[in-house]
């Protein structure tokens, strides 16, 4: 997808607070290219910048969808007070609304976390309100992750959300990768009854990526990002 195939969400923090872009002076994934997207705090203040696909039939879309994208909590001036996220199921568009988020905790070490709530809150740390699923295993700054979250919407009104992940070591960028479940995330049904997330299931919406910060010099990266739509 190219730049022009996405649009900010609104109310997030502007470039004065969170400067943003297309940039080859970090380090991409195993296997990736020379650019990546980052995002780099520039002002100790709260709140969240958000880009979603503005594609036609993409924005939003009539059901689910599946996104997946490489991310990284990068080094800066501290190992909190930050998250990168990949969200589906956006339902306006707006960083106060609420989505699905699939992606790295505000915690050191980070877990892989999937909450439901709103894009401008982020992922707090892995135990944190609206979280729905976390990671066994935890990861140091600097570590990219290879992420998939699946939002399937079933003809009851059922959600069925998946997280998978690829070993980029074993399977980097420009090869097939092997998806596999998050180990310690097993799949979350958001029933159309509300009562294992404790609101009523999202069953469509705009999908993307974007990230949270609470302070400054806080960085997140990503690249390789795809997404379809459920039909």
């Amino acid at each position: 997808m190219a730049e022009a195939d996405w649009t900010y969400l609104n109310n997030g923090l502007d470039i004065a607070a969170v400067d943003r872009g297309v940039t080859a002076g970090i380090p991409g994934p195993p296997g990736g290219g020379n650019f990546l997207f980052g995002f780099n705090s520039l002002a100790a203040v709260q709140g969240a910048v958000g880009l979603f696909a503005n594609l036609v039939s993409f924005a939003p879309m009539a059901k689910g969808g599946s996104i997946r994208g490489c991310l990284q909590r990068g080094a800066g001036g501290g190992p909190t007070g930050f998250s990168p996220f990949l969200f589906l199921c956006c339902q306006g568009n707006s960083v106060n609304d609420s989505a699905y988020m699939l992606g790295l905790s505000d915690d050191d070490p980070h877990r892989i976390v999937l909450r439901k709530g709103a894009v401008a809150v982020g992922l707090p740390d892995a135990d944190g309100p609206g979280v729905l699923l976390k990671s066994a295993a935890s990861f140091a700054q600097s570590t990219w992750v290879h992420l998939r979250l699946d939002v399937i919407v079933n003809a009851n009104g059922d959600v069925v959300l998946k997280a998978l992940e690829n070993d980029l070591a074993a399977h980097p960028l420009g090869t097939a990768p092997t998806w596999q479940p998050v180990a310690g995330m097993v799949e979350f049904i958001d029933d159309q009854l509300g009562i294992n997330s404790g609101s009523q299931p999202l069953t469509s919406g705009r999908g993307g990526f974007g990230c949270s910060v609470k302070d400054v010099t806080r960085r997140t990266y990503f690249d390789h990002l795809e997404l379809l739509r459920q039909v």
